[in-house]
């Protein structure tokens, strides 16, 4: 039964519309790979901020196919590589990543003018939610 709706957004937005962290799963050559990333959620999606150099991202350019995993929620998606930070079709959504990642984002651990600084999108394509005895799913 595929039940997501509303409820189940507000749930995700209040979970993970800020910076949390969650499990990202990768696969290469039949060897899964699994890490811990900074995200943000809106909208069955969620965004990471890396190295365009990273594992995660070259497995993701070869396979997108990613699950990620979080408090209460597990899900399936598709990877995609948004590119640099700084372009300007990723403008409205940089700045909302900046603002939600705003207390570890200028540290010195990520140099947003460098070129390898990209998006990583995590479309979801499916997913199961736990709160409070009930079960979404997408």
């Amino acid at each position: 039964m595929k039940n997501w709706g509303e409820q189940a957004e507000e749930i995700m937005r209040a979970r993970f519309g800020k910076d949390t962290v969650i499990a990202l799963a990768t696969e290469e050559d039949g060897v899964p790979f699994v890490r811990f990333v900074n995200a943000f959620y809106e909208d069955r999606k969620f965004y990471v901020i890396t190295w365009g150099l990273s594992a995660k991202v070259r497995q993701i350019e070869k396979n997108p196919l990613a699950a990620v995993a979080g408090d209460w929620f597990t899900g399936h998606g598709r990877g995609e590589n948004l590119g640099f930070i700084g372009r300007e079709e990723n403008r409205q959504i940089a700045d909302k990543l900046k603002e939600v990642f705003s207390e570890w984002i200028c540290n010195g651990h990520t140099d947003l003018k460098n070129e390898n600084a990209i998006i990583l999108l995590i479309e979801l394509t499916d997913g199961i939610l736990l709160s409070h005895g009930t079960k979404y799913e997408l």
